[in-house]
């Protein structure tokens, strides 16, 4: 987990839930393809440990997360929900991501091969050209600030 939360920190926020030195939640952003033009739009993911589900947690996570790359000038969000998971798909729909389509037994999960949700969520309109995302190394020194 410190490997994956290095490789993606430089330009992308990981937010951590943290109450009395136990960690009950994150969310993250990730570069969601390899070439140039894909540049504007970022994977999401938020994790909220069972014992925790209810609280709002992961609205908080989603809602800061969220912020934070509209602030960095990214234009919107994916974020991919592993099929059935109707508290996830609630959460999406509830911080304004809409379901853009299924891939078909795309992972092997739990002894089975699992469809997977695709859900946007728009960040911004940026007609022509768009300015160039901020890393989050350097957004983050303004946050705290």
């Amino acid at each position: 987990m410190r490997r994956r939360i290095g490789a993606v920190l430089p330009i992308y926020p990981w937010l951590v839930w943290e109450e009395d030195g136990r960690i009950f939640g994150y969310a993250y952003a990730s570069r969601h393809r390899e070439r140039a033009a894909y540049r504007w739009s970022v994977d999401v993911g938020v994790y909220v440990a069972p014992d925790a589900h209810g609280r709002g947690i992961g609205k908080a996570l989603y809602a800061t997360l969220l912020e934070i790359l509209t602030r960095q000038r990214f234009k919107a969000a994916y974020g991919g929900v592993a099929r059935p998971n109707p508290a996830s798909e609630a959460l999406h729909r509830a911080c304004g991501f809409e379901l853009v389509g299924v891939y078909r037994e795309v992972g092997y999960k739990l002894g089975r091969w699992r469809d997977v949700g695709w859900w946007r969520r728009a960040l911004h309109d940026a007609p022509g050209q768009p300015a160039e995302p901020i890393p989050f190394a350097e957004l983050r020194e303004t946050l705290t600030a």
